[in-house]
């Protein structure tokens, strides 16, 4: 059995909530996976407002049933925390309650893990109804097998991460008025739901399709889509900025309209409380054309974002979609060979949705997609069926015109989503 401590964060503003960070690695995990991660927590906990003060990481066959890492390790770590003045303690695992408890009689400071610290950034950055209602209900969802024992325990340490949310009030209360709160939630939600559909039925209306952005916390969704669409919805180098969903129409020289719509980015180990309490939102992605998967294509472990992604679209059951890779933050990337490196690699389309390089290759891209060419085809329809002849030239490439005494005749490239609807005008 290993240690290994990685480097601590000195300088923290006193203000702030001072951590101590762990990782368990197990036989199997590659070394620079359990860091990655544990890097990645550190963004999370100074996206809450933490200064990271130390981070550690243990290998062990397995992890303990009272405290998950080594005794001995946490008594380490307990002498860490106090030469550091630290006051949160933050694993990048799951955590049961059990172990939660023991951990923080031991080091006598705040406990929680990966999941509470993401509800709580959650927590911070709801700023609708909906997005409030939803991060509410994945806390208390989280919170209700802590609820023995627990309440003298948080009290005793206070406000600040992973209590944020729900509110003081609610962690004083018992399992019964904790149930009342979360069926009445979910009722809401299910009025938001319903509510969502209507707004999706509306845009079927338009006969516009739908395009969903999806990708990774901090891939640039949003700022693609501020990009496409003219709009200046919030963008920044932050994980988990946008929590609320927003659709735009998307308009180019020569191409039909589509409707786009941003999600909530994900990551890996994503709570589960989460995916269920965001399904009413996430239920966006069900009803999409076409997604376009957004990666940051300077990150380190870009394919292990893109992999996280996609195992969370199978889970939503929506990884049968059609897709577009837009391999995004190429004005990162150091020279043109490092960017055809990436794209011979994951294929997609190089863009920066920044400064708009590659954003006309994109939309390209997803206009084959959206309308896939069934091939040329010759149709001759009646003066008096417009409707038809409008589809034509709507929706596909005109080639070549001739107006008879009785019908028009034309070729024409058509969408294959046309072929049927215009089958009987092929000669």
């Amino acid at each position: 059995m290993k240690d290994d401590r990685l480097d601590g964060h000195e300088g923290a503003d006193p203000g702030r909530e001072r951590a101590v960070l762990a990782a368990l690695r197990r036989p199997g995990q590659r070394r620079w996976e359990v860091e990655e991660s544990l890097e990645e927590l550190t963004g999370l906990a100074e996206a809450a407002g933490a200064a990271v003060v130390h981070r550690a990481i243990q290998e062990r066959k397995a992890p303990t049933a009272a405290l998950y890492f080594g005794e001995g390790k946490i008594t380490e770590l307990g002498e860490v925390a106090r030469a550091q003045g630290a006051n949160l303690f933050i694993s990048d695992d799951a955590l049961s309650p059990i172990q939660e408890r023991n951990i923080s009689r031991t080091l006598g400071i705040k406990v929680i893990d990966r999941t509470a610290l993401i509800l709580d950034i959650f927590a911070q950055r709801a700023r609708t109804s909906e997005g409030k209602l939803q991060v509410e209900l994945a806390q208390l969802t989280y919170l209700q097998p802590r609820l023995v024992g627990q309440w003298a325990h948080l009290e005793r340490l206070g406000g600040g991460i992973g209590t944020r949310g729900p509110g003081e009030t609610q962690l004083e209360s018992d399992r019964r008025v904790i149930r009342r709160r979360v069926m009445r939630i979910r009722r809401e939600l299910e009025r938001v739901q319903v509510h969502r559909r209507l707004q999706r039925a509306g845009r079927r209306r338009t006969g516009a399709p739908v395009v969903a952005l999806v990708g990774y916390t901090n891939a640039g969704k949003t700022t693609l889509l501020n990009r496409l669409t003219g709009a200046r919805l919030a963008a920044a180098d932050q994980l988990f900025v946008t929590l609320d969903p927003a659709a735009r129409l998307v308009t180019s020289d020569g191409q039909p309209p589509f409707i786009l719509t941003d999600t909530v980015g994900f990551i890996r180990k994503l709570p589960h409380e989460l995916v269920a309490a965001f399904r009413a939102t996430l239920e966006e992605l069900t009803e999409a054309d076409v997604l376009v998967h957004v990666v940051d294509a300077s990150h380190p472990a870009l394919a292990e974002h893109m992999a996280a992604v996609e195992g969370l679209l199978r889970e939503l059951e929506v990884a049968d979609r059609p897709t577009v890779l837009a391999l995004n933050k190429i004005d990162r990337v150091e020279g043109r060979r490092a960017v055809d490196a990436l794209v011979a690699v994951h294929g997609g389309v190089a863009i920066s949705a920044l400064d708009g390089a590659g954003i006309d290759d994109l939309l390209h891209a997803i206009d084959a997609t959206l309308h896939p060419l069934a091939g040329t085809v010759t149709l001759r329809i009646p003066h008096g069926e417009g409707a038809a002849l409008a589809l034509c030239y709507e929706h596909g490439r005109v080639l070549a015109r001739a107006d008879e005494p009785q019908h028009v005749r034309l070729e024409v490239e058509l969408p294959l989503q046309l072929v049927g609807p215009l089958a009987p005008y092929r000669v």
